[in-house]
């Protein structure tokens, strides 16, 4: 049973603010934190300003219960959970900088005994990092009460959930709590015990951020051997789905599905936070990062030689943005890649883009004259090529609409 009766939640995005609402839900006071006005305006009004099922039930219940508001300025708590993003650079190191920033938030509201924990993922002696800055910022305060100066508590827990299923598997999948001291990890247990149903495995904070990395990490390498395989069975003139469907009937044998690359604010950034704290010994993880780095290119030379073989000016459908199925997650989303790409390369066709999951066209991609949002339909009847990048349950029904036109299929969706 926990203590904590007042949380913040820095950050009310994909993990944020699911958080904030399960932890309302469950009877803490939350109140959320970000820097985006019209975000916490929504929130206030018990809305989700993005697309992730069943989140929208708990934020209005928990708004409407008084258990959940959300502010720009970080306030006073017994804890705080830190969700911001922790992108890299172009050297692939990790930009701290976002945790610095809530950092920077928190610091004056400290009176000693609060919990502080980074879910961010993050690379290795981030959470030790945060700690510093934090001392650094208050060095009335300790980790270890040294001198009789009061404590705080720093702990990571890192997120674990699919998106698409945020809200179920923040409540059944286990959760790894690393923390600075053993009874900072026992604090975060106990908070998030309120709505974990999973069991919760403790351990230090520099395991518990590596874990999170290789899971990702694992399957990073797995899905660079599935596009490997699609760019290899391309060469030699073999169907790659039914090579993995026949591959897949050995006992012991379990291909993933290839795609067009590699998107998310996980799958996509981690492996490059191991490659980063280890560059000698991340040979295998640096180059399955290497290999689904490249396919959206692969992809791209693929679309165009089709696209070549058509009539001078024929239209190009491109199918979804997103970088998994049936969400609006742009983030780091290889289809975006090869959509800009497309557009640059394929400067005299028009390319019809169908995302039903948003609403305009992310910056990149606004102001292209030859690039175009509209429905999936409209887009695929007025096509001469059609480019599945992401398999939306939406775009089923344009399944009858293919007939005469070349398709270029990255995620096998219309094979089933």
């Amino acid at each position: 049973m926990t203590s904590i009766e007042t949380a913040a939640v820095i950050g009310l995005g994909y993990i944020g603010l699911p958080t904030a609402a399960i932890l309302a839900t469950n009877g803490i006071n939350v109140i959320g934190v970000d820097v985006n006005q019209s975000t916490v305006d929504a929130v206030n009004r018990g809305e989700v300003p993005f697309v992730e099922p069943d989140l929208g039930v708990h934020v209005a219940g928990a708004v409407s219960q008084g258990h959940l508001k959300a502010t720009q300025d970080t306030p006073a708590a017994q804890a705080y959970i830190v969700a911001v993003p922790t992108p890299f650079r172009d050297d692939r190191s990790a930009d701290l900088s976002f945790i610095e920033a809530a950092a920077r938030g928190i610091a004056p509201q400290l009176q000693g005994g609060e919990l502080i924990i980074l879910e961010s993922t993050s690379p290795p002696r981030a959470t030790r990092h945060l700690a510093e800055y934090l001392l650094d910022l208050r060095p009335d305060l300790s980790l270890d009460g040294a001198g009789g100066s009061p404590v705080i508590h720093v702990a990571h827990c890192p997120e674990r959930v699919l998106p698409g299923r945020v809200m179920i598997e923040l409540v059944t999948n286990d959760r790894i709590v690393g923390g600075l001291t053993p009874e900072a990890a026992s604090l975060a247990r106990d908070l998030y015990a309120v709505f974990c149903k999973g069991e919760i495995l403790m351990t230090d904070d520099v395991t518990a951020e590596m874990a999170k990395l290789v899971e990702n990490s694992y399957r990073d390498v797995n899905i660079a051997f599935a596009n490997e395989l699609s760019v290899i069975s391309s060469k030699l003139d073999i169907d790659v789905w039914e090579l993995i469907r026949l591959a897949n009937h050995h006992p012991r044998v379990n291909i993933l599905n290839p795609g067009p690359g590699v998107g998310g604010h996980c799958i996509a950034v981690d492996p490059w936070f191991i490659v980063s704290a280890a560059p000698t010994e991340s040979r295998l993880i640096k180059t399955a990062r290497e290999v689904n780095d490249a396919k959206p290119g692969w992809v791209v030379s693929e679309v165009v030689a089709v696209v070549e073989s058509l009539v001078h000016g024929a239209e190009v459908a491109v199918l979804g943005l997103a970088f998994k199925a049936n969400i609006d997650d742009l983030r780091e989303s290889p289809a975006i890649e090869i959509a800009v790409d497309l557009a640059s390369k394929l400067t005299g066709n028009k390319i019809n883009i169908a995302e039903p999951h948003v609403r305009e066209l992310p910056s990149r991609l606004q102001g292209l004259e030859n690039v175009e949002l509209m429905d999936p339909i409209a887009a695929v009847r007025r096509s001469a090529a059609v480019v599945l990048l992401v398999d939306h349950e939406a775009f089923r029904d344009v399944a009858v609409h293919l007939d005469g036109k070349l398709l270029v299929d990255t995620r096998g969706f219309f094979k089933g």
